[in-house]
């Protein structure tokens, strides 16, 4: 088994630490191969994703990524997040979004967010002009179907019981409308209710009503606004894991950014990172394995450990290292 670890910018090195203390606990047969990507990658060789970073990943069985910083002169900048998602063909991006210990968020939150990854608003696709910018967005048949099956089938493989198309069909009529329409016809024969909703009804949802939420499949852009919200909603993006998978290759990632004030200074929570390393556990068929690290991470969040974002104060290497010593214990059972 051989993973590619990418720990980028800010406190992604930071962060990526944990996590691989972690898998090695778990798994010591486990080769991590680092490889280079971000705005330190650039300064030290002029590129923010080196070929050679695409096929390290394409050579390994998964990715796990911790955050990149953006320059601040983003002519000609393509993120290198984008860039992999394109290259490998990740369409699905799956954040499940859940409390970890009673008392840790504003609501009680279990939802699972499947984002369409590779088109929508994020194409790119800008023009100017004298007036202003317009933006070419795009919503094909054929990401339609495959990210509406990926929601039916990880929904259902989850025990899932209800699956949400989340859109705004009402204005953009035939853009989102046909996203409706595929969702519809993807969800035949499906055990779960099928239902839709209207993005911004499902914002207010998970706020006022949280438990009437269980799978949403989404495009791009309102997947990446609910996510964020559902895990401010469950105590912050440094709990908030994710993935991003296609059919050939999978990269799994933090949902928080570089945050480069708090670098090195040993404050960020790896909870996130912890979280999406248990995520690429599950989808290489270790479930065990998988959790035990949700359990002993859960298991210190309950019995009071805690970074200084979830109201305690312990720092990302002192709180690692009691997940890491649960995973001992677990094991010495």
């Amino acid at each position: 088994m051989r993973i590619a670890v990418l720990p980028g910018d800010g406190i992604g090195p930071e962060v990526i630490r944990a996590a691989e203390a972690a898998l090695r606990e778990l798994v010591p047969e486990m080769e991590l191969v680092h490889g280079d990507v971000g705005l330190e990658c650039h300064s030290r060789r002029g590129e923010y994703l080196p070929e050679e970073t695409i096929d390290l990943i394409k050579g390994t069985d998964a990715a796990l990524f911790g955050a990149i910083s953006t320059p601040l002169r983003t002519e000609g900048y393509r993120s290198p997040i984008l860039t992999m998602r394109k290259e490998l063909d990740l369409y699905a991006n799956l954040r499940p979004v859940k409390n970890l210990a009673p008392g840790v968020g504003l609501v009680d939150l279990d939802v699972i967010i499947v984002r369409e990854n590779t088109e929508g608003m994020y194409t790119g696709d800008e023009s100017v002009d004298a007036d202003g910018v317009t933006l070419g967005r795009r919503v094909s048949r054929r990401a339609c179907e495959r990210i509406c099956r990926f929601a039916r089938e990880h929904g259902e493989s989850s025990g899932r019981s209800r699956l949400t198309c989340v859109h705004k069909a009402n204005v953009l009529r035939r853009s989102d409308g046909l996203f409706r329409d595929v969702f519809y016809d993807t969800a035949t024969g499906s055990h779960m209710s099928c239902g839709d909703m209207l993005v911004d009804a499902a914002a207010a949802e998970m706020v006022v009503r949280p438990e009437a939420l269980d799978v949403i499949v989404t495009l791009n852009l309102y997947g990446d606004i609910l996510s964020d919200e559902a895990a401010a909603l469950a105590g912050g993006l440094g709990v908030a894991p994710s993935a991003n998978i296609g059919d050939r290759h999978a990269l799994f990632e933090p949902v928080h950014g570089s945050a480069p004030d708090i670098a090195g200074r040993n404050v960020a929570n790896p909870s996130a990172a912890l979280l999406s390393a248990a995520m690429m556990l599950e989808h290489l068929d270790m479930e065990d394995e998988a959790d035990a690290l949700r359990s002993a991470l859960r298991g210190t969040v309950a019995a009071g450990g805690r970074t200084r974002d979830l109201g305690g104060n312990l720092g990302t290497e002192e709180f690692a290292s009691l997940v890491v010593e649960g995973l001992r214990r677990r094991r010495a059972l």
